[in-house]
């Protein structure tokens, strides 16, 4: 297998399992703008992608009411939706494993930067990257090819590389995007069948199989 030296984590279903928060926030914020509650199958499409991409595409908000469901949505995120959260298992061990091995490690999520540095500082994840990207509360780096060009950009790295590793087809479009070979770690909230339909570079079925193949 190809040796890299950049490796990209992405952060929700990755490195924590984030659904409780994500799922209350918008259910609150399509509460407030006068929506009805979805299902947990419904919000389960919505870990991975930008909160725009999720509101606009799998509920349909035109871009006015969209913006309004975002910032109901950060009112209670900001206050208690980023704290329920939990670190995956393992995630922790395979960050300082991969450190020792030599690697440079970054965070490279969709979710905006705030809120992620204060998660990665949470659960001792922050110790181990050497970069922490995000989105922006202002609109900047709007899509996970974005992301991770600016993680690419930050770490000063040759793209060849670089490894990016995420749990959904969002993580393989961007990385396909920014030009940037990608690996599945299948221990998230990818959909049955979503990484047949979407083929990553690499394949691994847990932390354990990431570490023996890197």
């Amino acid at each position: 297998m190809k040796k890299f030296r950049y490796l990209l984590f992405d952060l929700d279903g990755t490195l924590t399992y984030s659904h409780k928060g994500i799922f209350a926030c918008i259910r609150y914020a399509l509460e407030k703008t006068g929506l009805p509650v979805p299902s947990d199958e419904t919000l389960r499409h919505c870990i991975g992608p930008s909160l725009d991409w999720s509101f606009t595409n799998i509920f349909g908000l035109d871009w006015e009411t969209s913006k309004r469901a975002t910032a109901f949505y950060r009112e209670r995120y900001s206050a208690v939706g980023w704290k329920e959260n939990e670190p995956i298992e393992g995630a922790l061990a395979a960050l300082e494993a991969l450190r020792k091995k030599g690697y440079t490690l970054a965070l490279a999520t969709s979710k905006p930067l705030v809120f992620a540095s204060q998660i990665s500082e949470l659960f001792g994840f922050k110790r181990y990257l050497s970069v922490e990207v995000g989105s922006g509360l202002n609109g900047e780096f709007p899509t996970k090819a974005a992301v991770i060009e600016e993680a690419v950009r930050q770490l000063n790295a040759n793209k060849a590389d670089c490894l990016m590793i995420g749990d959904r087809k969002h993580d393989i479009e961007g990385a396909r995007e920014a030009g940037v070979a990608v690996a599945a770690l299948d221990i998230g909230y990818a959909q049955p069948e979503e990484f047949s339909a979407y083929p990553p570079d690499l394949y691994f079925s847990s932390f354990d199989e990431l570490l023996k193949a890197l």
